[in-house]
């Protein structure tokens, strides 16, 4: 059965989002295969990851792959470094742009706390800051958008920061997970055996997201990439912290579509909340959609969930009659900061 085709993918995707998707295993594997100076840090016992949107996604997968080190993580999303980063906490800061406001204030004041720092970027204020107070930092370009660019980022990051990330076969596995997933998902595929589309096509009204704690920063992908792409309201809710609160919600009828995000291997008591929830929507008849992890390590099984999560949502705009491409609320608030972000730029630059 045709769910979709090539006419109306084009028709409202103006600008071929959809093609990027189409290769996004290929721009994972080009990235992490390119020539990218690894960066080996000594003494660190703590790293943040700053980032804002599409950049900050990065942040929440690094800190995911990173859970069961010995190292502390922070993911900073806003303009205030924590406290406890000194001279043994790397900082890597992510703006797409260059231009992140957030982000540029955590650069800065990383490297006035004599932080180890690293920077990623496309280029703009980010570069120029880094040239000048030669703070190291790794250039990779930009595709379509910031979302649409996370495999060049994020595997030209895995590559960057080698020797204190997963080892080089779990980031391998994860390229060739990408590989398979890539063609059954890709815009040449639109029938009943794309599972993207298979989501997609079930999506109607609000989607709530339940997801295990090791699945978060799929599921806030998942939730940003709804916002930006189908534009639309979503709910985002913890499995188990949903069990003692939200789950009294379903005792009203709600026009609201339960998504669960599961793990191939979830821990032995969250699959028992999986199988009570279950049970509860069979007693409510309510519809519920699961989308199970791929087997592998954490790094495969984000990724893997992210790039069919994230071309979920651009099937549910075309569906919709939405170009995924503009966001045009984020452009409104970005004209109403443009004279105090030239003014913060421009005396960002100096410094």
């Amino acid at each position: 059965m045709i769910l979709l085709d090539l006419a109306t993918l084009n028709k409202y995707d103006v600008t071929r989002m959809h093609k990027i998707y189409d290769t996004w295993a290929d721009l994972a594997r080009e990235s992490y295969d390119s020539k990218i100076d690894a960066l080996d840090f000594q003494g660190i016992d703590h790293i943040v990851f700053a980032g804002m949107g599409g950049s900050g996604a990065i942040g929440d997968i690094f800190s995911s792959v990173l859970s069961n080190t010995k190292v502390h993580v922070s993911v900073v999303k806003g303009f205030v470094l924590p406290k406890t980063a000194d001279s043994n906490t790397l900082v890597a800061t992510t703006s797409v742009s260059g231009n992140t406001r957030e982000t540029l204030a955590i650069l800065d004041s990383a490297h006035k706390k004599n932080c180890k720092v690293i920077a990623f970027s496309s280029g703009g204020r980010m570069t120029e800051y880094c040239t000048k107070n030669r703070i190291e930092h790794r250039s990779f370009r930009q595709v379509h958008s910031p979302r649409a660019s996370l495999p060049i980022f994020l595997y030209g990051m895995l590559k960057a920061l080698g020797p204190i990330i997963p080892k080089k076969v779990e980031v391998l596995e994860s390229l060739r997970s990408l590989d398979e997933l890539q063609r059954n998902i890709n815009s040449s595929n639109m029938d009943s055996k794309n599972p993207a589309l298979d989501i997609a096509t079930w999506i109607s009204g609000i989607p709530l997201i339940y997801y295990p704690s090791g699945l978060q920063s799929a599921a806030i992908r998942f939730k940003n990439s709804l916002h930006e792409n189908a534009k639309v309201h979503v709910f985002l809710e913890e499995i188990g912290e949903a069990c003692h609160n939200e789950i009294v919600s379903w005792e009203r009828p709600a026009n609201v579509r339960p998504i669960l995000i599961e793990g191939q291997d979830d821990h032995i008591t969250t699959k028992e909340k999986w199988q009570i929830f279950r049970e509860y929507f069979g007693t409510k008849k309510i519809d519920y959609k699961e989308v199970f992890s791929v087997t592998g390590n954490i790094l495969t099984k984000l990724i893997n969930l992210i790039y069919l999560l994230d071309y979920t949502t651009i099937y549910l705009a075309i569906r919709g009659g939405i170009d995924p491409s503009p966001v045009y609320s984020i452009d409104f608030v970005k004209e109403r900061q443009i004279s105090q972000d030239r003014n913060e730029l421009a005396k960002f630059v100096r410094m």
